[in-house]
């Protein structure tokens, strides 16, 4: 069986590719890592690593091995904090992110209730745009994001949906389509819609702005903006129209904009994000919490 010492020292090389950043990683001398990859490619007969003076790669079967045992490996972790917190109760520094007031004001909502069952652990709220999430939950930035979905992308996990508001047309102020008490969703094909931007999960940019009508009808896309701000901006000059939430008409009111509801479009849905390599027992409380308070009884949604 594998030590310890001889995982960690295998999972870290795999992922750094450098004995030096591994030692350091591990506080441990650069021989100290030679010596523990060295003895256990003599035990499994093949070597892990292929190296050069240049380069250090894995072999086929250090590939394998890694395969194999990193999932395996990151249960285990996950387990034993889970116990951890179990024991001593939630700790630390939580750090969550949220696009846009209505957001703002559930996620509120949310990390009181996370701190009233987890007093010990500090919470931080931070406001990103829309297109800042994911790399945001990449880089650390935050560790878990209430945002819109489907945001459907590798390494990100997804929490259940939190809430579902009808959708709606925001519309310049003089568009034939602002008399109207509801519009379609292949009235789309008869207006150029702006985009969100290309930076964003393909699930995203096609569920917000479609290249075709449910019946098949294409529609015309306009420009993209990095905010929601500037996509209403466009709106109110007139380059395109814009879905959105229900929660706009009450948290983005403008004389420029109008919004119209769709008599048939599917509801728009919120949830919570997180990276797969930051799952933590803090992130999952923290998803417990905001699920509890969204399914209590009266607590209205933010769009009402």
């Amino acid at each position: 069986m594998l030590e310890r010492h001889e995982l960690e020292a295998f999972l870290t090389l795999a992922e750094e590719l450098h004995f030096g950043r591994t030692a350091e990683r591990l506080h441990v001398s650069t021989a100290r890592v030679s010596q523990t990859i060295a003895k256990l490619e003599r035990r499994i007969g093949v070597p892990l690593f292929n190296r050069t003076s240049r380069r250090v790669e894995l072999s086929p079967v250090g590939r394998q091995l890694l395969d194999e045992i990193g999932p395996a490996w990151s249960r285990i972790a996950e387990a034993y904090e889970r116990a951890v917190a179990a024991g001593k109760g939630l700790t630390g520094l939580l750090r969550v992110a949220f696009t846009g007031p209505a957001a703002g004001q559930l996620l509120a909502g949310a990390t009181q209730a996370f701190r009233t069952r987890h007093p010990d652990c500090e919470v931080r709220i931070k406001e990103a745009h829309l297109p800042q999430v994911l790399p945001w939950l990449r880089d650390g930035e935050a560790d878990i994001a209430l945002t819109c979905f489907p945001m459907r992308e590798e390494g990100i996990v997804t929490g259940p949906v939190l809430v579902r508001e009808a959708r709606m047309l925001a519309v310049p102020a003089g568009h034939p389509f602002a008399r109207r008490a509801a519009v379609s969703v292949e009235n789309l094909a008869r207006v150029t819609l702006l985009q969100v931007p290309g930076t964003l999960p393909e699930s995203l940019r096609r569920d917000w702005a479609p290249d075709r009508t449910p019946a098949g009808k294409p529609i015309t896309l306009g420009p993209s903006a990095m905010t929601f701000n500037e996509t209403l901006t466009l709106v109110g000059a007139g380059e395109g129209v814009f879905v959105v939430g229900a929660h706009a008409r009450r948290y983005f009111a403008r004389p420029d904009v109008v919004y119209v509801p769709f008599g048939d479009a599917e509801p728009a849905e919120w949830g919570l994000v997180w990276s797969a390599d930051g799952a933590t027992a803090r992130t999952r409380a923290f998803g417990e919490a905001a699920l509890g308070l969204v399914q209590a009884p009266g607590v209205p949604t933010p769009a009402e």
